[in-house]
């Protein structure tokens, strides 16, 4: 291991002396030695693992996932856009409960792993699921919706289990948390831009249930990393104390939670995305069905989606190069207030009124797509960094899952409300008279979080929020320096997300 690490520090000196370039080489070589340096000061084999699950898994898998889905429930389920809302809430359950998972990544290792099995496990679920899927011609509703939930659960246990390494190195390196959180974002993006590019053409050619099959490809990858990971075993591992284990990290998460500055801004993600009610299956529908809306093509479906992933890959760039270092509340609100406005897009798009300006349906959407995911984003990351940052050591993974699973019950609940609103407005596959009302009680709602700021703290982003005394010492107990979780080199391996 010395004569390993001994090329890695000289390198690392190396690039802490490194200045950047200045004018357009610099625009260029930027963000090749912002990536370089992350490799060197996370190590290499953490950057890889947020490539595979975020950029490839969740960006690419989940830019199919979505596109297929929507469409196989509206022409091979043929359900109506308030039912469709209502079974996205239910496949988000599994990030309801990630907390679950961080427990068990964080304190049952499985054959004397914590890391590998879950991948593993990860893997096969997706396997089994998008095989039943798209070998099944008339699937039951019912056993549908099982078998998103099942490949849902797999892609949840693999953000938990990178998510706890993305902790990890939060508290071993918080002057990178922003970095990390932007190369996250930035692979999430990049692989979404390239599965919405793509996402309509394989809908158009295989239909949904083609695209399930492909969904098994993210799948497989994610059992490539869960059998390259590189993982010092636990010998002796006392199964019987995991009781214990579980109560134990139970105490320290419920001691952390009573930190003002981390019950607060909690209570504030769950409000903000709850009250940001989701009606985007009506949208869709009047989208493709109805004969006064646009009706877009499969493929501009698609298309639009990508072009809407660069905003959101814009909303990365901006934060990374120019807002890491604002406070966390001055971000939110601008953040919050624009994603409000630009609601608004979607009210002129209903109502047509794109058209008396000469802007056709299609630039218009695009551009309303665009604004909405860069905005999203950048009010996206800054929860991330501070989400971060809450996070007591020993038991990173499953307190970061626990503050994921508020942002989703947050969006469960906005999913949820949404489909609602759709219903009582009366939107339904051939009626979108009252689409337009239902936007526009969705944008009032999406900027009272504005009254909600003061719950974040207005601190450094760079700062540490938990106090300094040590967490509960038996939570910590028997967890691996993330130094010694790597994944080892792909040379002899086959090639994956």
């Amino acid at each position: 291991m010395v004569e390993e690490e001994l090329p890695i520090s000289s390198e690392a000196e190396e690039v802490q002396h490194y200045e950047p370039k200045k004018g357009i080489s610099g625009c260029f070589w930027g963000p090749i030695n912002w990536f370089r340096v992350l490799c060197v000061e996370m190590h290499w084999s953490f950057v890889f693992g947020v490539l595979m699950v975020y950029g490839v898994s969740q960006g690419l898998g989940g830019a199919l996932a979505r596109v297929g889905t929507e469409y196989y429930m509206k022409d091979v389920q043929k359900v109506q856009p308030s039912e469709a809302q209502v079974y996205s809430g239910i496949t988000n359950i599994p990030w309801l409960v990630k907390p679950l998972w961080g427990l068990l990544t964080d304190v049952v290792p499985v054959f004397g792993y914590r890391r590998r099995p879950y991948f593993i496990f990860a893997g096969i679920f997706g396997l089994i699921s998008m095989l039943f899927l798209s070998l099944h011609k008339s699937l039951h509703i019912a056993f549908a919706l099982l078998s998103l939930l099942v490949g849902s659960t797999g892609v949840a246990i693999a953000d938990v289990t990178i998510d706890a390494c993305v902790a990890q190195k939060s508290g071993s390196h918080p002057s990178f948390a922003a970095d990390m959180q932007s190369l996250c974002s930035l692979s999430t993006s990049i692989g979404a831009l390239v599965g919405f590019s793509i996402s309509g053409i394989f809908v158009h050619l295989i239909g949904p249930r083609g695209v399930y099959g492909l969904l098994t490809i993210p799948a497989g990858l994610l059992l490539v990393v869960g059998f390259v990971l590189k993982e010092p075993p636990i010998h002796n591992f006392a199964y019987g104390q995991v009781h214990v284990k579980f109560q134990d990290a139970a105490s320290s998460m419920w001691n952390t939670l009573k930190y003002p500055d981390v019950w607060r801004p909690c209570l504030y993600m769950y409000l903000s995305f709850a009250l940001s009610l989701n009606i985007y299956e009506g949208m869709f529908y009047w989208y493709t069905d109805s004969k006064d809306g646009p009706t877009f093509s499969k493929e501009a479906i698609g298309y639009m989606l990508s072009i809407g992933s660069v905003g959101s890959l814009l909303g990365a760039f901006m934060y990374q190069y120019g807002l890491k270092d604002h406070p966390f509340r001055n971000i939110l609100f601008w953040a919050q207030l624009v994603l409000g406005l630009s609601g608004m897009l979607d009210f002129v798009l209903v109502l047509r009124l794109n058209l008396k300006f000469g802007i056709p349906d299609y630039l218009f959407a695009v551009i309303d797509e665009s604004i909405y995911r860069m905005t999203a984003t950048l009010k996206w990351m800054p929860l991330l960094v501070l989400s971060s940052k809450l996070c007591p050591p020993g038991i990173e993974g499953t307190f970061f899952a626990l503050l994921m699973s508020i942002d989703n019950a947050g969006l469960f609940s906005s999913t949820w409300g949404g489909g609602l609103l759709l219903h009582l407005m009366n939107v339904t596959r051939t009626r979108f008279d009252n689409l337009w009302l239902a936007i526009l009680i969705r944008n009032v709602l999406r900027l009272a979080p504005l009254t909600l700021l003061f719950l974040v703290s207005r601190g450094d982003p760079a700062s540490s929020i938990l106090p300094n005394e040590p967490h509960d010492a038996k939570a910590v107990e028997d967890v691996p320096d993330s130094k010694d979780i790597e994944l080892v080199s792909l040379v002899n391996s086959a090639d994956g997300r």
